[in-house]
This record gives structure tokens, sequence and C-alpha cells, in this order.
């Protein structure tokens, strides 16, 4: 349970080990505080409302995403993984099945945000795999940045039959103030129906110092622009905890939501959009 005793779906968060993985993108001293192993065990001791929650590969590695679905069968919260394919290979149906064959995948992300190709999401061979994600009944999880912006937008508008989750609201640069071109790309994707966002992973993008009000204007953009039954909470552990503690992160969105909001945000939006159980 969450402040004022609402149930809390964490949709967003990650597991890793880097002894056993190279996770390449952490790449300098910045990150040495989420270096090492963060298992179920440790989340479920930083996360102690949650009850139900989304694991997402943090790796371009079928590897971890097995690890992944693994983990969801231990002890813990875990009820949904989105995973990792290669979204370009020609047998990315059988791969998909064969994931979900293993344990409770729900969706599919590839990290696009590190992509040398701005249009990457464009390639015919990459819609082509993003509509296989969702012929197979799964969500497609979307991480850019405003290089890619113009893609996901163009994607989400090819593929309307399908479901899509913005992570971290977009990645707005909170630190240097940044407003536009983000808060018109979110009013423009918002009024696709097809997408929903994570309000997630705002403390990593605000100024080292952050306080809870250099983020409200982030995240109530979002919130009037998709309305709460399209949002859905992410904490980014243990990426947050560079910035803050799993409870800060968790007061932060709370403070930015109506009392009105908080069922479909804390919960049900999760629950349907990655038909957790």
């Amino acid at each position: 349970m969450s402040e004022g005793g609402q149930t809390l779906v964490d949709a967003h968060h990650h597991l890793w080990d880097t002894g056993v993985r190279d996770y390449a993108w952490m790449d300098g001293s910045w990150a040495d505080p989420i270096r090492g192993r963060f298992d179920v065990g440790r989340y479920a001791s930083a996360a102690t409302g949650v009850i139900a929650s989304v694991v997402v590969q943090a790796l371009h590695d079928p590897g971890e995403t097995y690890d992944l679905l693994r983990a969801a069968g231990e002890p813990g919260p875990i009820q949904g993984v989105v995973g990792w394919v290669d979204l370009t290979a020609t047998d990315v149906a059988d791969r998909l099945a064969a994931l979900r064959s293993e344990g409770p995948l729900v969706g599919i992300r590839h990290q696009v945000q590190d992509e040398p190709d701005p249009r990457w999401l464009l390639r015919p061979e990459a819609v082509c795999g993003i509509a296989a994600v969702g012929k197979a009944g799964l969500v497609y999880d979307l991480l850019v940045k405003q290089p890619q912006a113009d893609a996901a937008l163009d994607v989400v508008r090819r593929l309307p039959e399908m479901t899509f989750v913005l992570d971290h609201a977009g990645k707005p640069g909170i630190a240097g103030g940044m407003w536009e071109p983000w808060a018109t790309w979110i009013t423009v994707l918002a009024a696709l129906p097809n997408v929903t966002v994570k309000l997630s992973g705002l403390v990593t993008e605000a100024a080292t110092e952050w306080k809870p009000a250099d983020l409200l204007p982030y995240a109530r953009h979002v919130l009037s622009s998709f309305g709460p039954g399209r949002v859905m909470y992410g904490s980014d552990w243990p990426v947050c905890t560079l910035a803050a503690s799993y409870d800060e992160v968790l007061a932060a969105a709370e403070e930015a939501l109506s009392p009105g909001d908080r069922e479909a945000v804390f919960g049900e939006t999760a629950r349907s959009v990655y038909r957790l159980s």
C-alpha cells in the first residue's frame, strides 16, 4: 500500500547482476552505486508497499530476459516482464513465443535512445518486428529521447491496432529546464489512443539537488494530456537511487496526483495495459 491506503503497482523497475552480465551503458563512475546484484529480494526490501510489479529489460540480450522471466517465478511482487528480442530478426514471432513459454512476458522494449540512427524505429524490419509484438498480444515500450521523438510518434500512428507505453514520460531534460518541444510532443502523442505513459524516471532527469516542485510541471502536463486512466507509476529502481530513495520517488509521484488520480495511476492503468492478474 502507498500513503492513503491505495494498492500500489510499480510498472517499471529493473533487476541485474553486473558481475554476471556486462551493462555497457554503465560507462563511468557515475554508475558505481548501481553496480552489483539487484535481485528480487533487494527490490522487495526497497519497495515495501508494492503488491505487483513489472520488471523491465536493461540489456539487448535475450539471456537477460530469460533471467527476468525466471525471477518472476520467485516469491515476490513481479507479475510481468518487459523483455528484449531482436526485432529485426526474420523469426521474431518464434522468438517471442519461446520467451512467452518461459514466464509472464507482457511486453518488449528496445533501448532506442542509444541507437545512432534517430529513425531506427522506422526501419522496415523494426516496424515489422514491433507489429509482431502486437500480434503476439504484447505491449511495446518506447524508450526514447527528443532525437527519436518524431520516429516514435510515426510508429505509433502506423500501428494503431497495438498498444505502446512511453517510458519515463519521454525523458524531458528537467535539469536544463527543458519544456519545448517536449510539452507539445506529449500533447500530440496523447491524442493517439493506443499509447499510455509511465510517470517514472523523472528524478534522474532533474538536477542533483532536485525537489518535488521541480518535477511537478512535467508530471502534471503528462497527467492533463493523457488523463490518469492512461498514466501508470514506475519507480525505475535501482536507477532512481542515483537521485532518490524508493520512498522519495513514491512521495514525489503522490504529490503530483490528486486523490482521484491515484487509483488509476498507482494500479488500474498498469493492470489493464499489461494484463496483470
